[in-house]
Order: structure tokens, then sequence, then C-alpha cells
């Protein structure tokens, strides 16, 4: 096994998914640091996801291996967090009771000073006794970052999870999101069509090939945190994004851009 494999939290080894005739990812490699926040972007029907899913233990692999902590994932895992493209609260439960759900299922004792924090830092104290159909879709996305972190996962996979949100919901949730990570450190596997969202977020962006999904291109975002709106605004940002999108869309970037 490599050094890098050694260091990693979540390891990704050779990776193939097939549906049918269909090869969604293959021969994916890739090493996640611990406490780091990793965006995988790629074009549409690249393969995200289903990698992502795989990573969670809901879906198995074709061929290849996922590593947590250098022991194989072969279903759900305790200490893997999932956060879907929608909220999925569960319509006749109240927001508290959503979030109490997977104690219920674990039979668990949930950590109430732990949730009631997270609810305080997500702006939804005062919002526990409230149903899905009375919140905002950022605050029900928020919600679902709660239940996720109430149990305290190692890693915290997020399927595109603000890509239904307005641009200004999404802006908040990135931030949200950041003073989180810079809290917590909790390993992220981020799933994203925005490059920018991957830059503010991110410690690396991974670029995946078109269908069947491999890793193309793996950049190292450098700039510092927390990422203000001036740093976002910068030519090395600028840069960084054409890089990505030469990739993503098969062109060769500029000699700027190069540099």
């Amino acid at each position: 096994m490599s050094a890098a494999a050694l260091a990693s939290k979540l390891t990704v080894r050779d990776a193939g998914m097939s549906y049918g005739d269909l090869v969604a990812i293959d021969g994916c490699n890739l090493d996640i640091a611990p406490n780091t926040i990793v965006s995988i972007v790629g074009p549409s029907g690249c393969g995200k996801t289903t990698l992502l899913w795989a990573m969670s233990g809901l879906h198995k692999l074709t061929r290849g291996d996922i590593l947590l902590d250098g022991r194989a994932i072969t279903g759900p895992h305790p200490d893997i967090g999932l956060v879907f493209q929608e909220a999925n609260l569960l319509p006749w439960r109240n927001l508290i009771d959503n979030i109490l759900f997977p104690f219920e299922i674990k039979r668990q004792s949930p950590d109430r000073d732990w949730i009631n924090h997270l609810l305080d830092r997500c702006g939804l104290l005062g919002f526990e006794k409230n149903f899905p159909r009375e919140l905002s879709g950022g605050m029900q996305q928020r919600a679902s970052i709660v239940r996720a972190l109430s149990l305290r996962p190692q890693v915290l996979l997020m399927d595109e999870p603000f890509g239904a949100l307005d641009a200004f919901t999404r802006e908040e949730m990135n931030r949200l999101v950041e003073e989180i990570w810079l809290e917590t450190k909790t390993t992220i596997v981020f799933i994203t069509h925005s490059i920018e969202e991957a830059i503010f977020l991110s410690d690396r962006v991974i670029v995946l090939t078109k269908r069947p999904g491999r890793v193309q291109s793996d950049y190292t975002v450098p700039f510092v945190r927390p990422r203000s709106l001036e740093t976002m605004a910068s030519k090395p940002v600028f840069d960084l994004t054409n890089l990505i999108k030469a990739d993503i869309y098969g062109i060769k970037p500029t000699a700027a851009a190069a540099e």
C-alpha cells in the first residue's frame, strides 16, 4: 500500500461500477486525507454520485475497494454521514423529531447538548417544533446537515446538497459548511457542478473524466481560510477556475491560466 493510502482517511482503489452494459466509473483511484474537504466535479453523467454512494456503502462496487482507515467499506457505516441532494425530511415529523430519527433507528441516546449546539450554529434554534412544510428550502437543508452531524461522523459525504437553492441561499450554505468544518474538522467529500463552490469549500478539487469516470486531475486549493469575498474575486481563483473548466470541457487553457 502506498504512503498516500496509509495516511488516507478514505481510500478509493481501482473502483469500478457497472449497471449492465453501462460502465459508470472504471479504474478510479483516490486518497482523501483526514480533516480535509475534497470536492469532486466533472461532466454530467461522469459517475460523481455513483462514486459517492459507493463511498457511503449504499452501493456495492462491481470491482475495486473503498477503505475507511484502511478497512473495506462493505455496507452503510456508522462513521460515515450522508447529506442528499434533497433534505429528505419526513413530512409528518417536526424538525427535532427528524433529527432524532436516526437515534431511534440505532436505539442510541442522542447528545442533546451537541444537537442544540448544531441547531444554534445553523440558525435553527426555536424551530424545533416546526414541520418541514413550515421551513424554507435552506432551513430544510440546514436541518439535514444537523441530522448528519448529530451522530458525529468521521466522514461526511455531501451529494450536491445546495443545487436546488437560489444563489444567495447557496452562498449562505457554503459559508455555513466552512464555519462548521473549521470547528469540527470533519472529513468532507462534496459533489457539485459549481466550480466556484468547489474552490470556496475545498482543500482539493478532483476532476473526473467523461463516463466511465476516473480521476483526470487533482488540484490543490491553496487559499487561506476563512475564504473572503476578496479572495474569491482574485486572479488566482479566476485562473484555477479556468484550469478546472478546461479539464471538464476538454479545451486547452490559455497560457496565462496555465502559468
